[in-house]
């Protein structure tokens, strides 16, 4: 009897699967700290037969090479995919056993690289679930754009005709499990939901309902900006990542903070954006260990640029470096824990700024000097607070100057990133106050809203 097990990597919107039988398994699309699959695998007390990649990914570090290398388990990688390391070309059709009467079947998908590949998981001749990595998700597609921009169309056509490929070659009742699509920016748009089949795809699924000429220019026009640190992502798999170190960074007392922070480094402060608005490092950066460090910290840091990181715990630490290492963020400059007040050298105090609501907005009287709101533009498109400034998140940190003079109110859809972009602000000298309010509350508070056309 096969069985299939979810490794969550919630930060950055993936899933990576075991699957198997009693002896043996097969590990699908890894994370870069592989300890996680390691564990899974012992807890099923099966042993790791094959390691395989649907893609090379653009939006993290694989930790396939390096699981394969301490396993010894046979690595697949698509035939088509350019790499610079020893492993097993896969090619449509080809049949791997995972344990028994339990196979794996390569079926090629290309759309969202060309070389794209899923597996179908059989179990005596009979179908039990796909895995379909960035080709078919629960409601969408992975992008198309993310290898080179001459291919994107190409690509979004393949994506149309490999979804119609897998809907019409496999039952109804298979159940599709995605490596992307739960917050990842791979995917083309967010899916709803958590789990589905073909069946359910087949009438849900824009690229298995619209023509293909339709469904490429939906997608192509719903495409919103890469996060930057992508670029370095598939080179890096295309190479053969390193082995993850997670061990302590060298400890930071509070002169050597400032010092940091006068030499033009990151010091990121990774608790709550609650406790770091009532009092923090005065030049530091706000990116919360609970929401999505790697993504919007790796997307805003300017690659090779030394971090210190502040926590309140260590275990908060640990979290956030095992976060950072799946993005190529290796090993912080420094890291320290406590609170401010062991991170500021004697003589100094902590800096803070407000927070507030809509409602708290919309009393203002006079009005405020600047509302700047933060998020994407396919946020922005469905309606707007009228007079404010727009520069997505990802675009502050070089955008700032651009921000008109006078205290800035910021906001996004629920806080988060406020959160970021008031710290941003902060640190430039700015006089800010974040909006931490669901951007529903906009209108309730009786905010002047202007309406947008997006869906």
């Amino acid at each position: 009897m096969f069985f299939i097990d979810t490794i969550e990597t919630e930060g950055l919107g993936n899933r990576s699967y075991l699957a198997g039988g009693a002896h043996t398994a097969v590990v699908v699309d890894p994370p870069r700290d592989i300890d996680r699959v390691l564990a899974a695998a012992a807890a099923r007390g099966v042993r790791l037969s094959h390691v395989v990649e649907t893609h090379v990914h653009n939006d993290y570090l694989t930790g396939g090479l390096d699981l394969a290398r301490i396993t010894g388990a046979a690595y697949l990688v698509p035939a088509a995919a350019r790499v610079a390391f020893a492993r097993i070309p896969v090619a449509d059709g080809d049949v791997v056993t995972v344990d028994g009467d339990i196979t794996l079947r390569a079926m090629a998908t290309p759309g969202h690289t060309p070389h794209h590949t899923s597996y179908v998981l059989q179990e005596q001749g009979t179908v039990a679930a796909v895995f379909t990595g960035g080709s078919l998700l629960i409601g969408s597609v992975g992008r198309p754009d993310l290898v080179e921009p001459r291919l994107t169309e190409q690509l979004a056509r393949a994506q149309h005709a490999s979804a119609h490929r897998l809907a019409a070659e496999l039952p109804d009742e298979t159940p599709v499990l995605p490596t992307h699509g739960f917050g990842s920016f791979c995917s083309s748009s967010q899916s709803e939901g958590d789990t589905t089949t073909i069946g359910k795809e087949k009438v849900g699924n824009d690229a298995l309902v619209k023509d293909v000429g339709s469904f490429v220019a939906a997608l192509l026009g719903g495409l919103e900006d890469v996060p930057a640190y992508y670029a370095h992502m598939g080179p890096a798999n295309a190479e053969g990542p390193s082995p993850v170190d997670l061990t302590v960074p060298p400890w930071a007392e509070a002169a050597d903070i400032a010092d940091r922070l006068a030499a033009g480094e990151w010091v990121v402060d990774l608790r709550n954006r609650i406790a770091f608005a009532e009092g923090h490092v005065a030049g530091s950066f706000n990116f919360e260990a609970e929401g999505k460090i790697a993504t919007y910290l790796a997307w805003m840091i300017p690659r090779g640029k030394p971090v210190t990181l502040l926590a309140e715990s260590p275990a908060q630490l640990a979290a956030a470096q095992r976060e950072l290492v799946r993005v190529g963020i290796d090993r912080p400059a420094a890291a320290a824990t406590g609170t401010p007040r062991d991170w500021i050298p004697g003589g100094h105090t902590p800096r803070s700024f407000p927070r507030a609501t809509f409602a708290d907005l919309a009393a203002l009287d006079p009005g405020p000097d600047v509302i700047l709101d933060v998020r994407r533009n396919s946020e922005r498109a469905t309606g707007w607070i009228e007079g404010s400034v727009h520069i997505p998140i990802h675009h502050l940190h070089r955008c700032l100057a651009d921000v008109p003079a006078g205290t800035v109110w910021v906001h996004c859809a629920g806080g988060m990133r406020a959160g970021i972009a008031a710290s941003l602000l902060d640190a430039a000298g700015r006089d800010v106050v974040a909006v931490d309010d669901s951007f529903d509350a906009a209108a309730d508070a009786g905010l002047p809203l202007t309406a947008g056309t997006g869906s």
